[in-house]
């Protein structure tokens, strides 16, 4: 059975999806949330995902994201959500 997510993790996993959840895959098949906002949950998840990303690369060595990445990614794309190309973080000039 499912685990009914109370309001404070609702706030919770706005800021900080892992959190809450213990993947993207998770996230989006949970039932207890609606579509809706799992999407915008993932959209800042995937935000988080490739600012981090952007921070690896002017950093060499440290641990790569982008598992994570593509995971929200797939996770996007199960709940039939769209691409927002204009919605990524700064990079580097």
């Amino acid at each position: 059975m499912e685990k009914e997510i109370t309001r404070q993790e609702m706030e919770k996993a706005l800021l900080d999806p892992s959190q809450v959840f213990e993947s993207p895959g998770a996230l989006a098949g949970t039932t207890s949330i609606d579509r809706e906002t799992r999407i915008e949950i993932l959209r800042r998840w995937e935000y988080d995902a490739r600012e981090i990303q952007v921070e690896e690369e002017e950093a060499p060595g440290t641990t790569s994201t982008s598992n994570l990445l593509n995971e929200v990614l797939d996770a996007l794309h199960q709940l039939g959500a769209q691409p927002e190309p204009d919605q990524g973080p700064p990079t580097k000039i």
